[in-house]
């Protein structure tokens, strides 16, 4: 649902934080460099702007290592590594970590719930996630894969989505060794981890290779070149984000912008109609003030049409940083959901939903 002000003022508080944050000379002049780089394309200035937009993203990074029933879920699971041999982009091993509630770990039947991280492709990595994904293991009764997929602009697209691709193939090839039901795959990830999802969905769905999952989840995720549009049209969060969002695509993720900018790979809500029918069945995580709030309605709109999207789910009030946050009421009722979804439809604890769907999706 959308459209409710019972916590626009989450919203408030968040745009009173940054504002607070925006007061520090420090952090201002922060600010206004990047915007001043946006402006340019050489090496120097996006190794600078790169280096900025890391900063940013670290606070959200301090913010999840915070939270004390995040941490608390530390004791209640058993992590183990694991790296994921690749050889698309010169010989790398995907570095993998693995949280398993200690009250599944003699289960022979798990859900695997795989991540890509948040970070807009360029920034964060899988280890500023973990006792949040330790806190959705114990919660979701999930065995969470935490991959740690490469970033931009060290690498660039196709090779970010191909990493996190590789690590779903060895988690259904090697499911046995975690207890995880080869019929029970989900993958998931929010912001650039929701592009990263999106982008292997689109290469499942090139290499037919889509009933390999069996529910993806991505949330609040870039999906396009909104951003390249026209200001004018955009919500006040899109056009805020707009200068960073085509810097990040055009000289930070894109290996080649002019020759990718039609490729479903680079972005994945201009996958064909034919292509979006071969993807899993999904559920959208949005938030009603999110700066990929349109792109991503759009895109759920075109999945709905393709028989393909089960939910679009839209939290009120909440901004796109709103999921990080965990003191906000819009960030439980983020939570609250994905655990809906987790009962209702990893877990199949309504049985007349599972057999609706399973009906829908084979006919």
């Amino acid at each position: 649902s959308s459209g409710s002000t019972q916590s626009t003022g989450d919203v408030r508080e968040i745009e009173d934080k940054d504002k607070a944050a925006s007061e520090s000379p420090e952090v201002l002049q922060m600010f206004e460099k990047m915007a001043e780089l946006q402006q340019k394309d050489d090496a120097e200035s996006n190794t600078e702007f790169t280096s900025l937009l890391r900063a940013v993203c670290a606070s959200y990074a301090d913010t999840i290592k915070a939270c004390p029933k995040y941490k608390d879920c530390v004791d209640k699971t058993i992590t183990t590594s694991v790296t994921v041999p690749t050889s698309h982009d010169g010989d790398f091993d995907v570095p993998v970590e693995v949280y398993t509630p200690k009250d599944l770990q003699d289960e022979k039947n798990n859900a695997a719930f795989i991540y890509a991280h948040g970070g807009g492709g360029v920034a964060m990595s899988a280890n500023d996630f973990d006792v949040l994904l330790m806190y959705y293991a114990v919660e979701f009764n999930v065995v969470v894969f935490n991959i740690d997929y490469r970033i931009a602009p060290e690498t660039r697209c196709p090779n970010n989505v191909k990493d996190f691709y590789e690590a779903i193939k060895y988690v259904v090839k090697n499911g046995e060794n975690f207890g995880i039901d080869p019929t029970k795959i989900v993958i998931a990830g929010d912001s650039g981890g929701g592009y990263i999802c999106l982008g292997a969905m689109v290469l499942l769905a090139q290499k037919d290779e889509t009933h390999l999952v069996k529910l993806a989840i991505p949330g609040v995720p870039m999906v396009d070149d909104y951003c390249f549009s026209d200001p004018l049209a955009m919500t006040i969060e899109e056009r805020e984000s707009s200068g960073t969002m085509r810097k990040v695509w055009k000289d930070l993720i894109a290996a080649d912008f002019e020759l990718q900018k039609t490729d479903p790979l680079l972005f994945p809500g201009k996958a064909s109609d034919a292509l979006l029918e071969k993807f899993p069945p999904t559920i959208i995580m949005e938030c009603e003030f999110d700066h990929y709030i349109t792109e991503a309605t759009r895109l759920a709109h075109r999945l709905r049409r393709a028989g393909r999207l089960l939910e679009l789910v839209v939290v009120p009030g909440a901004g796109h940083a709103s999921s990080l946050t965990p003191h906000l009421k819009s960030n439980q009722v983020f939570f609250e959901s994905l655990k809906t979804i987790a009962e209702e439809y990893i877990h199949d604890t309504n049985p007349e939903l599972t057999v609706a769907i399973r009906y829908e999706f084979n006919n």
